[in-house]
């Protein structure tokens, strides 16, 4: 009976390991009920909903131009992700959304945001519809106050959100993933996967 059960172990754990790896390098939120839509104004003035992307990935990132690491480097390694995806690229629409519409104008937002990639978007709302977003996306933020009431900084949650071209919110990109993995899981959103 003992050999019988260590067998039947073993073939159980031989299984497990035949299984397919996953798709995405990325953390999949297929499975989740929130982060559905967003209404925003861009850097231009515009209005700015989910369904004016249809048909392109949208990777979705909260931060604030004042950001001294993470902020900036999400930027670069999209705007390298980008480049790595040739004419895919043209499919994809980085929207970055500020958690400090206190001192992220529009005007703010349109010289920084396309600083890194002249496709990239610059998304805000007033103090109120930034908390009620951030909360239905789960995203975490915080002013820590600084030697000046204008000098404050923000802590924030560091991942960005990827929605395929229907729409979906599906992945979750990691903080200092490569540009490489990146450009790889949209490659695959983009095909269909």
């Amino acid at each position: 009976m003992k050999l019988l059960s260590a067998l039947l172990l073993c073939v159980a754990l031989l299984l497990a390991g035949c299984s397919e790896p996953p798709l995405f390098v990325s953390t999949d939120l297929s499975k989740v009920e929130w982060g559905k839509d967003f209404s925003l104004t861009d850097h231009h003035g515009q209005a700015r909903r989910l369904a004016d992307f249809h048909g392109k990935a949208v990777v979705m990132f909260f931060g604030y131009t004042q950001c001294p690491d993470v902020c900036p480097t999400t930027l670069a390694t999209m705007r390298e992700a980008m480049t790595l995806m040739g004419d895919d690229a043209k499919r994809v629409q980085m929207l970055f959304v500020t958690v400090d519409p206190a001192r992220d104008t529009p005007e703010l937002l349109a010289q920084y945001v396309p600083a890194f990639h002249p496709s990239f978007l610059g998304l805000y709302a007033d103090e109120k519809g930034t908390a009620a977003l951030a909360k239905d996306f789960k995203v975490f933020y915080a002013k820590q106050a600084g030697s000046t009431p204008g000098s404050y900084s923000i802590d924030h949650s560091t991942g960005s959100y990827v929605f395929d071209a229907r729409g979906k919110l599906r992945l979750l990109l990691r903080h200092g993933e490569t540009p490489a993995n990146v450009a790889a899981d949209l490659k695959l959103l983009l095909a269909g996967k």
